[in-house]
């Protein structure tokens, strides 16, 4: 059978089974064996074995689990209420001052869960109401808490990113010094866009009263709940950039010291930590059966050689190097908006790796790309992820075309600041570059 019948077999049965409903790691794992037996025999399901127990063994895949327990131990500590209780004094007098203040906070539980779910859910619970009841605009709150918890994948430590520097063979610590700028600089754009809309249109985002704002003495009593977890994060990455431990060795004292902060916090109870493993089991299991099912499917491109044929068609392609990144990243971004942005890694980083190497493109700075815009797609209609986390905690009078409007503005901002990460590497590049 010739190449170019393989490769669109491969692909075209992936499509077909993503939509129907399939879930992803099952459509990986049980379309590269059955691929891999008509295309070679039974003896190529020793491949599907040994794609899984190389997965399965991969060390900095550890760090998973232990990343997913110490998001799921703050969730239950209730961190998220503390953090907005501060910020709720602190950012409430400014005009649009509780939407920036929840884009802030976002970030904070993103660095704390590295993903995209928690702070969007979390926040949508606790500071969503409290906008409404202050007549925020509808369409702008809804988009700023959905688009806030989507940077939980970019700024470190993420679980996207131990994922793509597990399959790309990439510093994982590198990726995650990478994705500190970025991942500020697209906080500070949705904070700027935030003000200044509120400047231009004050009903958007009217300012607190002095009645709701505290003393001054109340509220550095607060800024207690924001130096714990801001701790724990300088502490997970600057052992990490200074060489103290490994990705996955932070991982084990990020899990422990969720566990302190949870017992000064009076929160570590037997039903929170129950709760915690029970969310850290499901979490952990869903991303391995992922990250077996990416195995499998990376040895069937392999083998069957469509990377080396995607590899000669985008080669070919007369746009030169950057217009075949910006293709790329147009790929990702478009299947961001309909499936797991796990299964896009498990599905094109294998089919990119060997464009990188052939064009001599950075895969450091490209990977990170790669992650920006899958991350786009969390927040882009019709299926971005985080549209319908959102939804799920939403009032029945938020519909999802509000937050659909909500987004809009908010995923152009990103788009732009994934066009300066191009234009300009060393958004991405020079903290790595640091690295000892």
């Amino acid at each position: 059978m010739e190449p170019w019948m393989v490769a669109c077999i491969i692909i075209l049965s992936l499509l077909i089974l993503l939509l129907t409903g399939l879930p992803v790691a099952f459509a990986l794992t049980g379309l590269s064996s059955l691929l891999l037996f008509s295309f070679l025999g039974s003896s190529a399901l020793f491949m599907v074995v040994g794609a899984a127990f190389k997965q399965i063994g991969t060390e900095v895949f550890i760090a998973i689990p232990l990343f997913v327990f110490m998001a799921a131990v703050l969730q239950f500590s209730g961190i998220a209420s503390s953090l907005y209780k501060t910020m709720h004094m602190w950012m409430g007098p400014i005009r649009g001052g509780l939407a920036i203040g929840t884009i802030f906070i976002c970030t904070i539980i993103d660095a704390l869960s590295g993903i995209g779910a928690t702070a969007t859910s979390t926040m949508g619970l606790v500071a969503l109401p409290e906008m409404i009841k202050r007549d925020y605009d509808k369409n702008m709150v809804v988009g700023a808490i959905a688009v806030g918890g989507a940077l939980g994948p970019l700024i470190p430590p993420s679980v996207l990113m131990i994922i793509v520097g597990g399959y790309a063979q990439l510093s994982v610590g590198k990726l995650f010094l990478g994705g500190v700028f970025p991942g500020l600089l697209i906080a500070m754009a949705y904070a700027v866009y935030i003000g200044v809309r509120c400047m231009i249109r004050p009903q958007d985002g009217p300012a607190m009263g002095k009645e709701e704002q505290g003393t001054f003495w109340e509220k550095v009593k607060n800024l207690r709940f924001v130096i714990l977890p801001m701790g724990l994060i300088v502490f997970i990455m600057g052992g990490i950039y200074g060489g103290i431990f490994t990705p996955t060795e932070a991982a084990g004292f990020g899990a422990l010291g969720a566990i302190f902060i949870a017992i000064i916090y009076g929160k570590l109870t037997i039903s929170n930590m129950t709760g915690a493993l029970q969310l850290s089991l499901k979490v952990s299991c869903m991303i391995m059966w992922l990250v077996i099912g990416g195995g499998c499917y990376s040895a069937l491109i392999t083998v069957t050689g469509t990377g080396n044929l995607v590899l000669d068609i985008l080669g070919g392609l007369p746009f030169g190097v950057t217009g075949i990144i910006l293709v790329m990243l147009g790929i990702s971004l478009i299947m961001g908006m309909f499936i797991d942005p796990v299964a896009i890694c498990m599905i094109c980083i294998p089919i990119f790796i060997p464009v990188l190497k052939a064009l001599s493109i950075d895969p450091l700075w490209f990977m990170l790309l790669f992650v920006i815009s899958v991350v786009i797609g969390y927040i882009t209609p019709p299926f971005g992820l985080n549209i319908f986390y959102m939804k799920g905690v939403a009032p029945d009078d938020v519909s999802v075309m509000d937050i659909y409007k909500g987004v809009i503005p908010f995923t152009l901002i990103k788009i732009g600041c994934l066009g300066l990460c191009i234009i300009f590497p060393w958004i991405l590049t020079y903290l790595p570059s640091l690295m000892r």
